[in-house]
C-alpha cells in the first residue's frame, strides 16, 4: 500500500497569488514557513530551524484562500507532495517540489485584522469592543505554544 499524504501548519511567506490556467481552471499559490523547535541536548540552548514549502490550491479552493489569507497568515494545509519537472530556456532539467493542497483551515485572525461589519447589526462596534463571529464563518486553528515530542517518549 502506498500513501502520499500532507500536514502542516505555517504561515504564508507572501501573499496568495491566483492565476487561472488556459483552460479555465482557478488555482492560487503561496510559500509557507514550518518552524521546528527543539533543545540541543549537548549544549541546553534551544534551537530553530525553517522549512519552506510551496503549496498550490486548485477551484474553490483557490478562491477562499485568495479571499481570506495574506502574508503572515496561519494555515492548516493538507494534501500530497508532488514534483514537476521542466525544462527552462537554456535546456536545463528544472525540478519543483509542491504541497498540493485537498484541504485548508483557516487559523485565528489576529488583532490587527478588522472584523467585518454587516449591515444587519444594529451599530458598528464602539472603541476596540470587538463582536463575536459565527464559528461556521471563520474555521480556527489554535496556536499552541509546546516543546516538541522526542519519538523516544511515544510508549510504543
Amino acid at each position: 500500500m502506498n500513501l502520499n499524504k500532507v500536514f502542516l501548519i505555517g504561515r504564508l511567506t507572501q501573499n496568495p497569488e491566483v492565476k487561472t490556467t488556459q483552460g479555465g481552471q482557478t488555482f492560487c499559490s503561496f510559500g509557507l514557513a514550518t518552524n521546528r523547535i527543539w533543545v540541543d541536548k549537548n549544549t541546553n540552548q534551544k534551537q530553530a530551524k525553517v522549512e519552506y514549502h510551496n503549496i498550490v490550491l486548485w477551484r474553490r479552493l483557490a478562491e477562499i484562500a485568495s479571499q481570506y489569507l495574506n502574508k503572515g497568515s496561519l494555515v492548516l494545509v493538507e494534501g500530497r507532495i508532488q514534483t514537476r519537472t521542466w525544462q527552462d530556456a537554456s535546456g536545463s532539467k528544472r525540478y519543483e517540489t509542491e504541497i498540493i493542497a485537498d484541504n485548508i483551515q483557516l487559523g485565528p485572525k489576529t488583532a490587527r485584522e478588522p472584523l467585518p461589519f454587516r449591515p444587519q447589526d444594529e451599530e458598528p462596534p464602539k472603541d476596540n469592543q470587538q463582536r463575536d463571529i459565527n464559528a461556521e464563518e471563520i474555521p480556527v486553528i489554535e496556536e499552541r505554544k509546546e516543546e516538541e515530542i522526542d519519538v523516544k517518549d511515544i510508549p510504543f
